[in-house]
């Protein structure tokens, strides 16, 4: 596969399964489950060109202009990343035959990023420990990232299915 080719496979496949996780809030939310909000993912990532990576409480930090479009558009690139990510460790191949369980692998390994980087830095602590409802938020996120990794395989076997 040329690179332009590949590199674009992975890009959709990354689109794909963000918005299918994007869904999956969505319904969340119209359950009245509470999500996160993109707006303080782009504070958080808003705030970083300005040396600042940890908040105390990042819905209390001065908000960044177009925070909210900030947001969204880390939110898919990291998508895209990781799906990046899933090939890298599968082989390019992958893309032409996907499998799940590689997919929903890699998936569910994201959750170590809001775990480990993105609660902490954005005042949750560590797993969430800060917030009133640690192990279910931990569960939430874990199911959240659950649901992408089920995109990746399924964003993967449509555009598979497409280019055959």
């Amino acid at each position: 596969m040329p690179s332009s080719l590949l590199i674009a496979h992975v890009t959709l496949v990354g689109i794909g399964a963000t918005a299918l996780m994007d869904a999956w809030l969505a319904s969340l939310s119209r359950l009245g489950v509470p999500t996160a909000s993109f707006a303080m993912v782009g504070r958080w990532v808003g705030h970083m060109p300005r040396g600042r990576f940890a908040h105390a409480a990042i819905a209390k930090a001065p908000p960044v202009r177009h925070e909210l479009v900030l947001g969204w558009l880390t939110h898919y690139l990291v998508g895209i990343a990781y799906a990046a990510v899933l090939v890298a460790l599968q082989g390019a191949g992958w893309l032409e035959r996907p499998t799940f369980a590689p997919a929903l692998a890699v998936g569910i390994a994201t959750v170590a990023a809001p775990w480990f980087v993105m609660q902490p830095a954005m005042g949750s602590g560590f797993l969430a420990t800060k917030t009133t409802t640690p192990l279910k938020n931990c569960l939430r996120s874990l199911a959240n990232h659950s649901v992408f990794g089920t995109g990746l395989y399924l964003a993967a076997a449509a555009l598979a299915g497409l280019v055959a």
